[in-house]
């Protein structure tokens, strides 16, 4: 093997500098319409305008009801096509972003890095990590990137299967539960005390460990299955002898 290619591989400065950008484009932390938005995957990737579905004349004058472009009430082959092509861009946006940040060695530093601790804890190398901080915000980014990384060799299958189980549980979870959850910790009861006395930090915690739970709940899944396929062919092969 060269020497240059040898350096090509080693991890340097740059290698660190794009793994903190990628965290930080992926996590979700920049998401705003402040400037800073400008750094985070979810403001750039932007969303879809609005079309007016409906108007309606009230007592206090014309109204209008607003649909996104898929619109409402679809159904069949037709609305799922409208809702696959709506993942296009972001996933496309999603690749990109990464086979930039791969170039740049984010790939090569996050192995670096993360394998110490993923591979203990899920059995996934650290290269992987990029991925799974995008699955924290969106589903299609963290799916588009899985699929690359097994496309690529750099997961094998089974490694593929518990990435897979650890991301559907809890799936985008900061998006998701920021977005939609959080309002519970601003609900009071009837006396003014708090409906959910708990801090959002520690529900966030709750989740992301449950999921990692949940992943290493499918490894033994996998144990299992695969010591009983192998006992199967032994089984079978004991069979084709006799």
């Amino acid at each position: 093997m060269s020497q240059s290619g040898d350096a090509k591989r080693r991890v340097t400065i740059g290698c660190y500098l794009a793994l903190a950008f990628a965290v930080i484009f992926f996590s979700g932390l920049l998401q705003s319409k402040q400037w800073y938005g400008v750094f985070d995957f979810t403001t750039l990737n932007g969303s879809f305008g609005t079309v007016v579905q409906a108007v309606n004349h009230t007592g206090d004058g014309v109204t209008t009801a607003m649909s996104d472009m898929r619109g409402k009430g679809g159904n069949g082959a037709r609305d799922g096509f409208l809702f696959a092509l709506t993942l296009i861009p972001t996933v496309m946006f999603a690749l990109g972003m990464i086979n930039v940040l791969e170039h740049y060695g984010a790939l090569r530093a996050a192995r670096q890095l993360l394998s110490p601790l993923l591979k203990p804890l899920m059995g996934l190398p650290g290269n992987s990590g990029l991925a799974l901080i995008a699955s924290l915000q969106s589903t299609d980014a963290g799916a588009a990137m899985t699929r690359q990384l097994k496309d690529e060799g750099h997961l094998n299958q089974r490694e593929t299967d518990v990435f897979t189980m650890f991301q559907f549980s809890a799936g985008a979870t900061i998006v998701n539960f920021f977005s939609s959850g959080a309002v519970l910790f601003t609900l009071l009861l009837s006396d003014g005390s708090l409906a959910v006395p708990t801090s959002i930090g520690l529900a966030v915690g709750v989740m992301f460990t449950f999921k990692i739970v949940g992943a290493n709940l499918f490894r033994v899944y996998l144990n299992l299955t695969e010591r009983k396929r192998e006992q199967d062919e032994v089984t079978t092969e004991q069979k084709e002898v006799a």
